[in-house]
C-alpha cells in the first residue's frame, strides 16, 4: 500500500484526542507517533459535516485486519470509556488507532505492537453518532 486513505474528523473528537495525547508520556502506547501524525493530517470538520460512512469515536465499526480471516465488530471509544464486554477498543489500541477517520471499504497499514505493519479495512459502519443526529456526545 503506498499511499494513505484520506481520513476526516469531527472538531469535537479532535479536540478530546488533542487533549488526551498531551496528557501522555512520548511512549505512552505503541503507535501512538501514528495517531498524531494521523490527526494532523486529517480533514478536520463540523460534527454536523461529517460523512454517514466515516469511523468516529463511539462509532461501532466492522473490520478486518490482515492475516485474520475474522471479521470484527467494535464500537472504537475513549480510553476511559473501555470496559470488560469485549464490544470496545480503545483509541489508544493499535487497530482502535487505525479505524479513526476512515471511510467505509478504506484500507491502512498501521504499526503492531512489538514491530511490523498490520492492514486494516473498514467492512461496513453499524452506528455512527453524528449520522444518527448525536453532534455533541
Amino acid at each position: 500500500m503506498t499511499s494513505k486513505p484520506n481520513i476526516v474528523i469531527s472538531e469535537l473528537d479532535a479536540e478530546r484526542l488533542d487533549a488526551i495525547l498531551k496528557k501522555l508520556p512520548r511512549d505512552a502506547f505503541p503507535g501512538k507517533a501514528e495517531l498524531e501524525i494521523e490527526l494532523e493530517r486529517a480533514e478536520v470538520v463540523r460534527p454536523e459535516d461529517i460523512p454517514p460512512n466515516v469511523v468516529t469515536m463511539n462509532s461501532t465499526v466492522r473490520f478486518k485486519v490482515t492475516g485474520s480471516e475474522e471479521e470484527f465488530c467494535l464500537t472504537l471509544v475513549y480510553p476511559g470509556d473501555v470496559d470488560s464486554t469485549g464490544t470496545k477498543i480503545s483509541i489508544l489500541a493499535p487497530v482502535g488507532s487505525a479505524l479513526l477517520g476512515l471511510s467505509e471499504g478504506d484500507e491502512i497499514e498501521w504499526p503492531r505492537p512489538g514491530g511490523g505493519t498490520m492492514s486494516v479495512r473498514i467492512v461496513g459502519l453499524e452506528y455512527q453518532p453524528e449520522r444518527e443526529g448525536a453532534l455533541h456526545r
